[in-house]
């Protein structure tokens, strides 16, 4: 694959993921704003790229670095303190920057800089899929699927920013929380690495805690534009919660696998020729696989439509 075929792949699904968003946002940014908040994002991700190279260069010094990697606990030492931290702060600061600027000008809007937020996500996420694809350590679909992922974990930081920022004078009070939200996107990412890097069980579980990080960004996404919130739990006892709330871990491990396993079947006939996926035993697999994922899916969706359809009866009858 050429040098620019790797690019265009890199970069056309995050920019029609932030045309999607920015479509759905009543009064953006211009979109050159955006734009330009991408590039720093891409640029971001290359500054990630040289601090976690400095860290490895300077912990083999000073450690074991390649013999702690090799155990569980290595891994998930390596994601808390140093990567989670540093492309959340670089993140971070991609989006503090030219807002310390844009603030001295014009009064922003909270869901202008959330917008700002999911910007430089995408462009970060570019950059990153360029490296993947450059050294083929990632397909297209994966890299493709995964698009949103940086966004969903700079959400909570971006929402604290936005509602801190769009209240004027009110920054300086608000950097715990600010602080906190960052804590809890650095968590959020190293614990999707963790998983994502683990074998077996934990694979669809890091999807189905994807699926529901998404959610999560759509609901903020909402309250700041001022939308009701999409109520799943509404029970009035603490046993018909608790109910609810098991019912939704079930969406979301349906959901995970069914995701899952449809991944795992692209990986499987993505290297054969497509005139192959219609010899009759291997269509009749293709055919089998799909049913079953897509039946979890489906699974899955009746269950979110019944809570929601009872989250509207309590909301009528209050």
């Amino acid at each position: 694959m050429s040098n620019l075929s790797l690019v265009l792949w890199a970069v056309i699904p995050p920019l029609l993921f932030l045309w999607f968003y920015y479509r759905r946002t009543p009064a953006a940014p211009p979109l050159l704003n955006l734009l330009v908040l991408f590039i720093i994002g891409a640029i971001s991700g290359f500054l990630a790229l040289g601090l976690e190279s400095v860290m490895e260069t300077i912990a083999n010094r000073v450690l074991d670095w390649q013999q702690i990697q090799r155990h569980f606990s290595g891994i998930v030492f390596r994601q808390i303190l140093a990567i989670a931290p540093i492309e959340e702060g670089c993140k971070f600061l991609a989006v503090i920057l030219p807002l310390c600027y844009l603030q001295r000008h014009y009064h922003l809007r909270a869901t202008t800089v959330f917008l700002f937020t999911i910007a430089v996500a995408l462009g970060f996420t570019a950059e990153e899929s360029w490296i993947y694809l450059s050294h083929g350590t990632s397909s297209i679909l994966e890299r493709s699927i995964g698009t949103p992922v940086h966004g969903m974990f700079s959400a909570p930081w971006g929402y604290a920013l936005a509602i801190s920022i769009s209240a004027r004078g009110r920054f300086n009070q608000n950097r715990n929380l600010i602080f906190t939200a960052w804590l809890n996107s650095v968590f959020s990412h190293a614990l999707v690495n963790v998983l994502s890097i683990s074998r077996g069980f934990t694979q669809p579980l890091c999807l189905s805690l994807l699926l529901w990080m998404f959610w999560r960004l759509e609901q903020l996404l909402g309250k700041l534009q001022g939308k009701d919130p999409l109520l799943l739990i509404s029970g009035y006892t603490s046993s018909a919660r608790t109910r609810q709330n098991g019912l939704v871990l079930i969406i979301l491990i349906l959901s995970g696998n069914a995701l899952f396993g449809l991944l795992i079947l692209a990986r499987k006939i993505s290297p054969l020729r497509w005139k192959l996926w219609f010899e009759p035993t291997i269509f009749w697999f293709i055919f089998q696989e799909i049913l079953f994922n897509f039946g979890l899916g489906f699974l899955a969706w009746l269950i979110y439509r019944y809570l929601r359809s009872l989250a509207r009866r309590r909301h009528f009858f209050k």
